[in-house]
């Protein structure tokens, strides 16, 4: 059996943050190594667990997801990045994929959705 999927929660959201733990580490190939509150604490927790997959949310204290999206990029290049956020906006979507995000959820989708997204996202 292949090792579990790591996976990065960054979400400001609380309640968020904690609906896609509980999501995520119900998946046997999914396993959660930290959830982020705030920009520079998604950047810090990538470098340190280098994760294979990031699910980052647009607006975030400290920057947001384009910042995060490219520091992650840089500190822990093979980290695979996918968006999870409310704002629907062309030009946030845009930015965020030249960013290096591969897929973009918006938030309502279903637990489904969710972790097909960060399965096919990590297995890219």
């Amino acid at each position: 059996m292949k090792a579990p999927l790591r996976v990065l929660i960054c979400d400001d959201d609380t309640l968020i943050g904690e609906a896609l733990h509980d999501v995520l580490t119900a998946e046997p190939d999914l396993s959660v190594v930290a959830v982020a509150r705030t920009a520079d604490d998604a950047i810090a927790l990538a470098e340190r667990h280098s994760p294979d997959v990031a699910v980052l949310d647009v607006r975030m204290p400290g920057g947001g997801g384009p910042r995060v999206a490219r520091e992650i990029r840089r500190r822990s290049p093979s980290t695979r990045l996918m968006a999870f956020s409310a704002h629907v906006d062309v030009a946030v979507v845009d930015e965020m994929r030249r960013e290096g995000v591969l897929e973009y959820l918006v938030k309502g989708a279903t637990n489904a959705d969710i972790v097909a997204t960060v399965r096919r996202v990590g297995r890219t």
